[in-house]
């Protein structure tokens, strides 16, 4: 009888080793694999400076971007056009990216407007004249503190032209693909969000405080349809570059980003 007994406690004490050095092999092993997923990610923004971080068609950062609290911000006033001959949208100039995943918090004051570009490339008078943008902008109220109308009637929007239409709304692929509604969080103006854009040959993904809310294919069939029959109809370059910079758009209004970090795919 006591043999058996202490057979079966040896038995135990054997499975709760194996287990314990299972658990910490796992553990271990799920260390190694962050480590090296976090490695992947190539940071744009230090948190303390601007380096990296120029001028669209330009060779110093324009006025009113800084480095402050660990974020970079457009200081300004809402409305207000800087007094600078350049323009003030902005590209991390140090290198340019093809397929990647891109991580960004970002946020925005009541009736504020910006973007983010990707493919972007230089020489043309604006940025979405050439890039494709994911729209940053108050949802709920811009068109209450800007006119639309003669901006919407201009692109043939007839029907309520006062309103923001829903390829003018937060995460949408800007006068392309309109994020969808369903599911979608955005939360309130002043506090954060948290952006991914994935882009492949194959699927181009926006993703909105953890939602996916586009999805397409860039360049087939149905893409060029799009682009041929709105807005970017007489942009012939448009979207057609397959690298480029990342860039953020000053649309006189202020705009906080922070974490802003790449992984190339």
């Amino acid at each position: 009888m006591k043999k058996t007994t202490y057979s079966t406690l040896f038995f135990f004490l054997v499975l709760a080793t194996a287990c314990k050095t299972e658990k910490k092999d796992k553990a271990d092993e799920q260390t190694v694999t962050q480590q090296e997923t976090e490695s992947e990610w190539i940071t744009l923004f230090d948190g303390t400076t601007t380096k990296g971080w120029r001028a669209y068609n330009g060779k110093e950062l324009p006025p009113g971007w800084i480095a402050k609290d660990g974020e970079l911000q457009f200081d300004t006033e809402l409305g207000k056009e800087q007094d600078y001959t350049g323009g003030t949208d902005i590209i991390y100039g140090a290198e340019e990216f093809d397929n990647f995943e891109l991580y960004v918090e970002w946020k925005l004051p009541k009736g504020g407007n910006s973007g983010i570009f990707y493919h972007l490339k230089e020489g043309y008078d604006s940025p979405p004249e050439v890039a494709p943008e994911y729209q940053l902008i108050d949802d709920e109220n811009y068109a209450s503190i800007h006119d639309l109308t003669d901006y919407n009637l201009s692109l043939g929007y007839t029907v309520k032209p006062e309103e923001l239409k829903p390829l003018q709304q937060t995460a949408s692929d800007y006068a392309m693909h309109a994020a969808d509604p369903e599911g979608k969080i955005l939360h309130p103006v002043g506090e954060w969000n948290t952006t991914r854009i994935i882009f492949t040959p194959e699927q181009v993904e926006h993703w909105l405080n953890g939602k996916k809310v586009v999805s397409f294919v860039p360049w087939d069939e149905a893409w060029y349809e799009k682009k041929n029959s709105d807005k970017w109809k007489n942009s012939e370059d448009y979207g057609k570059y397959k690298t480029g910079y990342i860039g953020f758009q000053d649309h006189s209004s202020p705009i906080w980003f922070r974490n802003i970090k790449i992984k190339k795919l």
